[in-house]
C-alpha cells in the first residue's frame, strides 16, 4: 500500500533529520559516526533506532544510561511521516510531489534547528535558492521542460520573499531600536520564494505573523523579551500556503 510505504519512508527520513538537527549546528559530521546517545555518547543499536517505534518501546529513555531522549526526536519523525502523507494526497506520486516534499523537508530541518539554536543555517537556505530556481525552470507545474515563466516566477519569488522579510526587519529595527529580523530569515524566505513563486511567498509572509503572535506575546510578557525563533512560523506559513494557497488567493485576490 503506497500510503504505508510513504509514511514509513517519511519516518526514516525524519530519523536522519534528527541527526542533522543535532549535529549540523555543532559542526559535527552528519554521516559519521553512527547514531549515539547525546548523554552517554554510546552508540545506539540498530534495533533501538527504529523510527517512531523505538522511542515508544524505550519509553523515551536511552537503553544504556537511562537518560531522557527529548520528545523532539519522536515529533520530527512523526511530522516528517505525516507531511509526506499529506503531500501525497495533494500531489499523488509525481514530480510535483517530489519538488514540494523536498522543500518541506528543508523547512523541517531549518525550523527545529532554529528552535534549538535561534539559527537558520546558511548551508541549507543558500543552496536551497538555486535549487528552487532550477526546479521552477525545469519542472514547471510538475512537467519536465524549460519554462521561462517558471524562471521569472522563481526569481520574483526570491525578491518578494527575501525583500518582504528584509523590509519587515528594517521597520522592526526602527520601532524596537535593535535588530528585529535576522539575516537567516531573509535567506529562508528567499528560498521559499524560489520554490513557490512570489504570490505564495507573499501569502506565507502575511500568514506567519498570525502564527507567531501567541508565542511573541508570551515571550514579551513572561521573559520581557521581543526575540523569538521566527523560522518555524515562516516555514509553517509556507506549508499552509503550499496546501491551501490556491483557495486562499482565489478568495482574497480573484483577479490576480
Amino acid at each position: 500500500m503506497i500510503e504505508a510505504f510513504v509514511f514509513i519512508t517519511g519516518a526514516a527520513f525524519g530519523s536522519f533529520f534528527n541527526v542533522v538537527i543535532y549535529r549540523l549546528p555543532r559542526g559535527l559530521s552528519i554521516v559519521w559516526p553512527n547514531s549515539f546517545c547525546p548523554a552517554c555518547e554510546k552508540p545506539i543499536k540498530p534495533w533501538d533506532n527504529i523510527p517512531l517505534v523505538s522511542y515508544l518501546l524505550l519509553r523515551g529513555k536511552c537503553r544504556t544510561c537511562g537518560a531522557r531522549i527529548p520528545v523532539r526526536y519522536f515529533i520530527v519523525e512523526f511530522l516528517t511521516a505525516a507531511l509526506s502523507l499529506v503531500l501525497l494526497y495533494k500531489y499523488s506520486l509525481s514530480v510535483n510531489y517530489l519538488v514540494h516534499i523536498f522543500l518541506v523537508y528543508l523547512l523541517l530541518v531549518i525550523s527545529f534547528i532554529d528552535i534549538d539554536h535561534m539559527l537558520i543555517p546558511d548551508i541549507i537556505s543558500l543552496p536551497g535558492i538555486p535549487v528552487g530556481i532550477l526546479f521552477s525552470c525545469f519542472f514547471p507545474e510538475g512537467a519536465f521542460g524549460f519554462s521561462l515563466d517558471g524562471l521569472k516566477g522563481s526569481l520574483l519569488g526570491v525578491l518578494a520573499g527575501g525583500g518582504s522579510i528584509y523590509l519587515m526587519g528594517v521597520f522592526g529595527s526602527m520601532v524596537f531600536r535593535k535588530e528585529a529580523m535576522g539575516g537567516g530569515d531573509v535567506k529562508l524566505m528567499g528560498m521559499i520564494g524560489a520554490f513557490m513563486g512570489w504570490k505564495y511567498a507573499l501569502l506565507a509572509f502575511f500568514i506567519a505573523p498570525f502564527l507567531g503572535l501567541v508565542s511573541g506575546v508570551y515571550v514579551l510578557v513572561k521573559k520581557k523579551d521581543t526575540v523569538i525563533p521566527y523560522g518555524p512560523y515562516l516555514s509553517l506559513a509556507a506549508v499552509i500556503s503550499m496546501l491551501y494557497g490556491d483557495k486562499i488567493l482565489r478568495v482574497l485576490l480573484p483577479e490576480i
